[in-house]
């Protein structure tokens, strides 16, 4: 029988804290090939978890989790904190329906103290809690660790900004850790940068530096003295000055993968009082060769077999939503001078790598800053250019101040290519674009496509761009049902639906790509299904043909129904005075869980076995033909 390996120990912290230097150092390498063998037999997130391992094993060894808090920033970066705090056995079920997150999560473990499945947000929370710390005469510390670009939100500096300032509430208790794994920001690392850090945040650094400022506060050298360590640590690292602005104390840069350089600094900064910052640098893929030398192709890869890497399939792949968009852009971009791209730090996952080698003076990245995209864009548009504003249904929520008040108030022609409309499967609630119809739906000016197929989605691209006012064009994650987009840039008839099936007894309006499943389920009940492509302006003559027609509607939308395309057609049936039974389907008023796509819609009665059961359900079944048809 083998003998466990110290992994196999780990039930959580307080086991980890029982470990040698010598053992955390093994169970690093014992945790990063598990995190390797675990990530390639489920998919999920690989090169940032990879660098982390040594970080988490010093955070938990260190600090008394989960007393001291720690908040993970972007949450795609806690697999190894999830593993060494009881959820190792659960990581076979990583992104599965029914199984754990890929994100820290409050109602998963009392390890993840805050859920973070987006950017930026781990300072402002890590110091709510040290401030409630305080408040309520606790001691226990507060961590936010946050790396992979979140520090280029612009939230990230309003918290550093507020959590130095030394007002009634007094100075928090709390540490922020930048994992800087991106090798160019930062120059190499050693055993100078070790000491000095290592000195800088122990108890005999600050000590003396305390103890000098009073000796010399009121004499002439006093200023000397103060800029020489400013200029001292900046001759180390230029950035340290900005840190220090914000009134937080910095620490590094120290090699994030020697825990003999990590577990010191961590202790004095443990005992450190008032705000603190540890500047780490670690390599994304560290261990695995293939992630080291291509971080982006392993960031978030499917299964794969460690030992071969991740292999280009021979097999033609389906076109996805994100893929026509791309193609759309670069084509559209040689026909329109004026276009500009834009992407908040997503230019893999929103399709525009190729828009960038093509048009690099006409992209732009500006990092995880979804605000500032969505403004940057009006002013754009405000001296005659014409910007594509491509970011996630879920990331557009984060600039609904400055979509309303700078692009929609000012009525400017700016085009925002929602990618990750609808369910997005394994990545769950934090990613799904549940919401963007009903919260664009209500702001004037604004106008919202729901094309049903990857022909139809370049169709309403160059429609919505051809349009001078704001317009959204929402569209899933993956491939639709292959259909072949044509090489025109042809335009859809504005605020034009069609029929897409005539039958009797029961309307299907379908918005976006459920028409599919709806045209599945209408073959069975002999429904009428209209394709209505327009969330708003609304088909509102389609909808009254075939309110008189018909002695029942049914609307179906990927998207939350309160507020939705649903509500649309309810109002301007309301608006004209028509009375006819509408059953609205969508999903559900709660958030979805993480797991397979098909199997989401099945759970929220959105395939088609669920459309018909509910339409039979609703309106009985055989329907009859109630009113003549129009002539």
């Amino acid at each position: 029988m083998s003998k466990p390996t110290l992994l196999e120990n780990i039930h959580g912290p307080e086991d980890l804290r029982k470990l040698s230097r010598p053992q955390l150092k093994q169970l690093a390498d014992e945790l990063r090939q598990f995190l390797l063998q675990s990530v390639s037999r489920t998919g999920g997130h690989l090169s940032s978890n990879l660098g982390t391992v040594e970080l988490t094993i010093a955070l938990h060894a260190v600090f008394n989790t989960p007393q001291d808090r720690l908040v993970w920033d972007v949450g795609h970066q806690s697999y190894p904190h999830k593993i060494l705090t009881g959820r190792r056995e659960a990581m076979a079920t990583l992104k599965q329906l029914g199984g754990i997150s890929g994100f820290p999560r409050r109602s998963e473990s009392e390890y993840d103290t805050f859920g973070t499945g987006h950017s930026s947000t781990s300072i402002s929370a890590a110091l709510g809690m040290a401030h409630a710390a305080r408040l309520k005469g606790e001691s226990r510390k507060a961590v936010a660790i946050i790396g992979d670009g979140a520090l280029t939100g612009g939230m990230a500096f309003e918290a550093l900004n507020h959590g130095g300032f030394q007002g009634g509430a007094g100075l928090p208790d709390m540490l922020v850790i930048l994992n800087d794994n991106d090798m160019s920001i930062s120059p190499p690392v050693g055993a100078l940068n070790r000491y000095l850090a290592r000195l800088m945040s122990g108890r005999f650094y600050s000590v003396a530096r305390e103890g000098a400022k009073s000796v010399l506060k009121n004499t002439p050298l006093y200023g000397l003295a103060k800029r020489f360590e400013e200029h001292t640590k900046g001759m180390v690292v230029p950035d340290a000055t900005i840190f220090e602005e914000f009134g937080f104390n910095y620490v590094g840069p120290i090699d994030g993968h020697d825990l003999d350089a990590l577990i010191p600094t961590l202790e004095n900064l443990r005992q450190a009082k008032g705000p603190q910052f540890l500047h780490v640098v670690t390599r994304k893929g560290c261990g695995y060769s293939p992630a080291e030398e291509d971080p982006i192709k392993y960031h978030g890869p499917g299964k794969f077999d460690p030992s071969i890497g991740l292999v280009k399939s021979t097999a033609p792949a389906a076109q996805t939503f994100t893929q026509v968009f791309g193609q759309w852009l670069c084509d559209m971009a040689a026909a329109d001078e004026r276009l500009v791209g834009i992407t908040p730090a997503m230019r893999e996952g929103s399709g525009m790598v190729e828009f960038e080698r093509r048009f690099p003076t006409r992209y732009h990245d500006v990092g995880i800053a979804e605000q500032h995209a969505v403004t940057f864009a009006a002013g754009l548009a405000c001296e005659g250019i014409k910007p594509v504003v491509a970011i996630y249904s879920t990331f557009l929520q984060r600039a609904y101040d400055q979509l309303i008040h700078d692009v929609a108030l000012q009525n400017l022609p700016v085009v925002f290519a929602l990618d990750r409309a609808g369910l997005v499967g394994a990545d769950g609630a934090t990613h799904a674009g549940a919401y963007d119809i009903a919260f664009l739906r209500c702001i004037p000016n604004m106008s919202v496509l729901t094309p049903a197929d990857e022909a139809e989605c370049r169709r309403a691209l160059t429609t919505a761009y051809r349009q001078e006012h704001p317009v959204a064009v929402r569209y899933p994650r993956g491939a639709g049902v292959g259909t072949v987009p044509a090489a025109e840039l042809d335009e859809l008839p504005w605020g034009k639906g069609e029929i897409r099936r005539e039958g009797r007894g029961v309307a299907i309006l379908a918005f976006g790509t459920l028409l599919y499943p709806a045209l599945q389920a209408g073959d069975k009940l002999d429904a009428t299904v209209a394709n209505m492509r327009f969330a708003k302006p609304l088909d509102k003559a389609l909808v009254l043909d075939l309110a008189q027609r018909h002695e029942g509607l049914v609307t179906i939308e990927e998207g939350c129904i309160a507020g939705g395309a649903g509500s649309a057609v309810m109002e301007a049936l309301a608006e004209a005075g028509v009375t006819v039974p509408v059953l609205q389907m969508g999903l559900p008023d709660e958030f979805i869980e993480h797991g397979d796509h098909g199997k989401l819609l099945a759970l929220c009665g959105l395939d088609a076995a669920g459309i018909e059961a509910a339409v039979r359900r609703r309106f009985g079944a055989p329907l009859a033909l109630v009113k003549p048809a129009a002539a």
